[in-house]
């Protein structure tokens, strides 16, 4: 529906560049799926089209990744914000793409648990989520 789709300039400009220093390259539009299966036809359909797909979280990357250089369609996925899963005992949580990282801590709050800045790879996640 309209609510989860758009192509105003204002909103493809917000999702056509992040923190990097590259210039803005907006998609043609953005889509908010909400659903493992809406983003699944989503990407069926552009590339049955032959239409870029460029994720877009929070914007605030610094590599230009959400840069629809060649035009296409931004999926925003920052609708899909379900921490599905937690598990205390081997430091493991399941969630959708867009939780974010202070989204997580608050769930976290009180566990003796927290997701620092900066943690790549299973390893420093091992390391660094106890308190």
């Amino acid at each position: 529906g309209d609510q989860n789709v758009s192509t105003a300039t204002s909103v493809r400009q917000q999702h056509g560049h992040d923190e990097s220093m590259h210039s803005c390259a907006p998609p043609d539009a953005v889509v908010w799926p909400q659903s493992v299966g809406q983003v699944q036809e989503l990407a069926a359909l552009c590339y049955r089209c032959r239409v870029p797909m460029v994720p877009f979280g929070t914007g605030t990357g610094l590599e230009g990744g959400v840069n629809a250089v060649q035009g296409g369609v931004c999926f925003d996925l920052s609708r899909m914000d379900t921490i599905t899963e937690l598990s205390l005992e081997d430091f493991s949580v399941v969630v959708e793409p867009g939780v974010t990282r202070k989204a997580l801590n608050r769930h976290l709050h009180g566990t003796g648990l927290w997701f620092p800045v900066g943690t790549v790879g299973a390893r420093a996640l091992g390391s660094s989520w106890g308190r």
